[in-house]
């Protein structure tokens, strides 16, 4: 069971005062009566309150942080959701502090000890898989996960599913039949499972014969894995952006050139190829919309709150 996060408000019902006495006990205001404060210092110390420290920061006691745990700093997705981070809390005037869990499980909870050590009460995790919510929810302070659905946290999250559909239903209704599909391995649950399911599931419920190889989310397995691929094939969807390049690459070399659709945008490949079919997954809105989340939760709202990020089709 996790811990009770108590707020000024709180404090001030359990000690029958107003918020504005209890903040003023908080920052040592020696206009406070002394009996006043005594009462309402020893609750504080009861329930082991600690005050925000953003929300303080934004009310211009301290400098206002917040600490960004990205999953890797080269991802084409996740640097496009952190531009729009950090432009979000530059404007708030709030200092970031960014590291790279490198999908690595300890290291999100070494980062998040890291930002508890040094007074950071508020973060924004990208989320992957397998990285498990019990280590989340030892968080105490501000939080909002980015990619990954949780029940129990605040996130802001994609439509996997949605977004490959929305592709193929392209594809198909432009008259290609035979569409071969790279994919991420099923250990990754959004980039991986659920856009290979949606793939498989189209297939099944058009008659199309599946063609898929399931590969690492770099450039150059999306090569190598394009020639495993069974021909004949009449156009091609890729999961990512970087399995999209690396299938660029291979069938510019074999000369196979068909149509090309992937999920994300890459100005290099819209301008040199073809026949190209991207989809904007909604990178920047995510990123605007987990501040929004993070701000609300500094500023008191305690509600857990979900929201699908919506993608355009170009």
């Amino acid at each position: 069971m996790t811990e009770k996060h108590y707020t000024i408000k709180d404090i001030a019902k359990l000690c029958q005062v107003g918020k504005s006495t209890v903040s003023r006990v908080l920052n040592h205001d020696p206009k406070v009566n002394e009996t006043t404060r005594k009462k309402v210092q020893t609750v504080i110390d009861s329930i082991g309150f600690k005050p925000n420290r953003s929300a303080r920061a934004m009310r211009g006691a301290q400098d206002p942080v917040v600490g960004i745990i990205v999953s890797k700093l080269n991802s084409s997705g996740e640097s496009q959701t952190l531009r729009a981070i950090l432009t979000a809390l530059y404007r708030q005037k709030i200092t970031p502090i960014i590291v790279e869990s490198q999908f690595n499980e300890k290291q999100v909870a070494h980062h998040l000890n890291l930002f508890k050590q040094r007074q950071v009460d508020s973060v924004i995790v990208f989320g992957f898989s397998p990285l498990s919510k019990d280590i989340l929810q030892q968080w105490q302070g501000n939080m909002v996960v980015i990619a990954r659905y949780f029940k129990e946290i605040s996130c802001v999250y994609y439509d996997d599913q949605g977004a490959i559909h929305a592709l193929m239903h392209k594809l198909h209704s432009q008259g290609y039949h035979h569409i071969g599909y790279l994919g991420i391995h099923d250990q990754d649950e959004t980039t991986g499972r659920l856009r290979t399911q949606s793939y498989l599931d189209f297939c099944h419920r058009y008659k199309l014969p599946p063609n898929f190889s399931l590969t690492e989310l770099n450039i150059e397995a999306g090569y190598q894995h394009c020639a495993r691929l069974s021909l004949p094939i009449d156009a091609l969807l890729c999961a990512t952006t970087s399995l999209a390049v690396g299938a660029v690459k291979y069938l510019q070399e074999q000369k196979l050139m068909c149509p090309l659709a992937y999920i994300g945008q890459n100005p290099l490949l819209e301008h040199f190829v073809p026949n190209l079919i991207s989809l904007d997954f909604g990178y920047e809105q995510a990123g605007n919309q987990a501040v929004d989340l993070l701000l609300a939760q500094i500023r008191g709202n305690r509600d857990v709150q979900q929201q699908l990020v919506s993608f355009q089709l170009s």
